[in-house]
């Protein structure tokens, strides 16, 4: 088996994402049939359980609620409408449901009590839960545990220095204090980014730095193409080419050799030739569905009939790790501590981002 390594380098990771291409998809290929089965993918949904309003200035996303996109805002679902959308997903082959709302950071009260509610329901139907709600403390992270969450998903996007032209409400140390928190529990941590938000090959190796030099490091890692949504800073962006998407896959395997590589966001732009090639130098996971959050994503049916093609057969729940117990909310040990945690906000501007937020006050 291959080493897990905690000390790769920036210069070691370029060097690997800048090899020839057929030596690189080799040396992947071989690793992820080291640690994985090479025919065996995770497929996820992805459930936006709150849409729009969120107060962050995230360059690519189109819930901010400072910009002017098509994202329609949504309340909180609840959670026997939650328990539905679950019970299809797991019909049409996933193993695992991702409940995203569009949170800065968890509060403590009724909503977050009714995502618990939502995590224990899940669970009882034996499916892998994961959540992404934005920044949680260490007592947030063990009510969540102990209702029944698999993973939580905290990504860190991008770089540590190329983060700074994409976000300016949060910090990215707040990423890598949430990690840590999640860390404190038996929940899975589920940490990637994006590329194609105009950053270089060395912000690419960067994030993968901060990503493998984590002891454990995630044991999921989603890597997003970047979808250019118009009204957001980033919708000039040039689509990735496929090659970047592979090449960048096929280093976050060789540097993360036990992680399931996660091919997210922008798959409707890729033919099923290049999703072959990412699955070959590694990607062993997936979001099914129509949407991913607020962007287009491949019908699952489509994705099935690709899986046929070539022989994939979706992964069974918990087959990397057992299903965690779910504490009914009467028996909890952990309660809400009613925390106001200050998170960071860091005083500087980001043109782009001011730029869309006054276009966005003009089209009112």
């Amino acid at each position: 088996m291959s080493e897990i390594r905690h000390n790769w380098s920036k210069e070691e990771i370029l060097a690997i994402y800048n090899k020839p291409l057929m030596e690189l998809l080799y040396d992947a290929a071989t690793i992820h049939r080291l640690h994985h089965n090479p025919n065996t993918v995770q497929v996820s949904t992805l459930l936006s359980i709150k849409t729009g309003g969120c107060s962050e200035d995230c360059g690519y996303c189109p819930q901010a609620a400072r910009y002017h996109t098509d994202v329609d805002g949504n309340d909180l679902m609840g959670v026997q409408q939650v328990k539905a959308q679950a019970m299809r997903a797991k019909a049409s082959g996933s193993s695992r449901v991702c409940m995203g709302a569009a949170w800065r950071n968890v509060k403590d009260g009724e909503e977050f009590d009714q995502v618990l509610e939502m995590v224990r329901t899940i669970n009882k139907l034996d499916m892998e839960v994961c959540c992404t709600l934005g920044m949680i403390t260490e007592n947030q992270a063990k009510r969540l545990a102990e209702a029944g969450l698999y993973a939580y998903n905290h990504n860190l996007d991008s770089s540590e220095e190329y983060y700074k032209e994409v976000i300016s409400t949060r910090a990215f140390q707040d990423r890598l204090d949430t990690i840590d928190n999640v860390r404190k529990t038996n929940v899975t941590v589920c940490s990637g980014g994006i590329i194609g938000m105009g950053e270089k090959e060395e912000d690419r190796a960067g994030m993968l730095v901060a990503l493998s030099t984590l002891n454990p490091q995630p044991e999921s890692v989603p890597i997003n193409a970047l979808v250019a949504v118009e009204g957001t800073p980033l919708e000039e962006e040039k689509p990735v080419e496929i090659w970047d998407m592979i090449r960048m896959v096929a280093t976050t395997r060789i540097v993360m050799p036990e992680t399931q590589v996660r091919l997210s966001a922008g798959r409707t732009q890729m033919s099923r030739e290049g999703q072959a090639m990412c699955f070959f130098a590694g990607a062993n996971s997936i979001f099914a569905g129509d949407k991913l959050l607020t962007t287009p994503n491949p019908d699952v049916n489509e994705d099935m009939k690709m899986f046929e093609l070539l022989g994939l057969n979706p992964q069974k729940p918990f087959t990397k790790k057992v299903q965690p117990p779910t504490v009914e909310a009467k028996d909890s040990e952990f309660q809400s501590l009613g925390e106001k945690p200050k998170w960071t906000r860091p005083d500087h501007t980001i043109e782009r981002n001011e730029k869309s937020k006054e276009k966005a006050k003009a089209l009112k």
